[in-house]
């Protein structure tokens, strides 16, 4: 039956997908962020919290796009589980605040009871943040139906064990010496047409139309996978961000680490600019070995990249297909990309990139 299915949908669904999921409109992203960051300043509580820290005292993680799913072979989590159990263990540990960035579980493709019944030593380990009132949940494109369904709130207090409400966003606020500085986190995908609409296009995307494109296992491209859509995303949150005061702005969604407005490829392209202008050839050897490797999955660079400034963080994710997962990192008045990789049979921390919110609020 599904071969059959196939047959004859997969050309309506393929046209259907490309007229509900264009390219990213500027304007409708730009109206949405600015509707969610008013929203949740004026009206902290509603559809995001207004969280504020101190510099050197406050500690968060935020992790993104895990897609908890079923142990099939269409789960993406399975090889990063290991990697993201350990992290949690030690920033629950050293007290840090978890941010789930949305897309935590993939419920595009399966049941909330097939990744629940999947998934307990992950939803345990995220249950010892909400004890302590340091877990914020937010939702994506792939878990809207934590948004929409309208018993939402009893499957999380079920698996929690405790009420825990579901957000859109959340603002990290704090004082950098006079000067203050909001942090807005979202999942990213505000805007697409696909997913950001009314309540209806939202529920018929998360019980309709998602399923049965599981179904039919027919995979559209989508930012995840799709090179030019990934960069095409980074141009326009760098652009938001940019038009805002005090603001640094940090998605997922993308499964693109990115970290102070630079992706890795655009940072060693920079790298490799001032180590050729200062003739350093043992640098630009290591540098070209480094630049080649990442260019054989992708190529794509900001025209501008050389020029930005560092407003625009992204999370990255918790599925990468060698295990590896990546996250963002406030504390010690610092923000770290991190990535969490197993090393001799041990999940171990490296720190990728990092820089203080004192230096961040001279630049920006």
């Amino acid at each position: 039956m599904r071969r059959f299915l196939q047959k004859i949908l997969f050309k309506p669904v393929l046209r259907a997908t490309a007229k509900f999921a264009s390219k990213p409109d500027r304007q409708k992203i730009f109206s949405a962020l600015d509707k969610l960051y008013k929203s949740i300043l004026e009206n902290s509580g509603k559809k995001g919290l207004v969280i504020p820290f101190e510099k050197d005292t406050g500690k968060f993680i935020i992790f993104s796009d895990q897609h908890k799913g079923a142990r099939n072979g269409a789960d993406d989590f399975i090889l990063s589980e290991a990697n993201y159990l350990a992290a949690l263990d030690h920033y629950d540990r050293n007290g840090y605040t978890l941010i789930g960035l949305g897309d935590c579980e993939e419920l595009w493709e399966n049941t909330l009871t097939q990744v629940v019944k999947h998934n307990k030593a992950c939803f345990d380990a995220e249950k010892k943040f909400a004890e302590r009132a340091g877990f914020v949940k937010i939702f994506g494109n792939h878990d809207l139906f934590w948004d929409n369904d309208p018993i939402a709130w009893w499957q999380l207090k079920r698996i929690f064990g405790q009420d825990v409400k579901i957000y859109e966003g959340v603002v990290l606020s704090v004082s950098i010496g006079a000067t203050p500085l909001n942090i807005f986190c979202a999942h990213g995908h505000q805007g697409d047409a696909r997913s950001d609409g009314n309540w209806f296009s939202k529920f018929f995307v998360a019980r309709i139309w998602a399923p049965l494109q599981a179904y039919l296992r027919i995979n559209p491209n989508t930012p995840a996978f799709n090179k030019e859509k990934k960069t095409l995303h980074n141009d326009i949150m760098y652009e938001w961000s940019s038009q805002q005061k005090d603001l640094l702005l940090i998605t997922g969604h993308t499964h693109q680490p990115v970290f102070a407005s630079l992706t890795h490829l655009e940072r060693l392209y920079k790298k490799y600019q001032f180590a050729s202008n200062n003739n350093n050839p043992e640098q630009v050897a290591a540098l070209q070995a480094e630049i080649r490797l990442i260019e054989r999955e992708f190529t794509a660079v900001a025209l501008d990249y050389m020029k930005m400034q560092p407003y625009y963080f992204n999370s990255g994710c918790c599925c990468f297909n060698d295990g590896d997962i990546t996250g963002i990192e406030i504390a010690d008045g610092t923000i770290r990309l991190i990535k969490w990789i197993k090393k001799e049979e041990r999940s171990q921390r490296e720190l990728l990139e990092s820089i203080t919110l004192e230096e961040l609020v001279r630049k920006i």
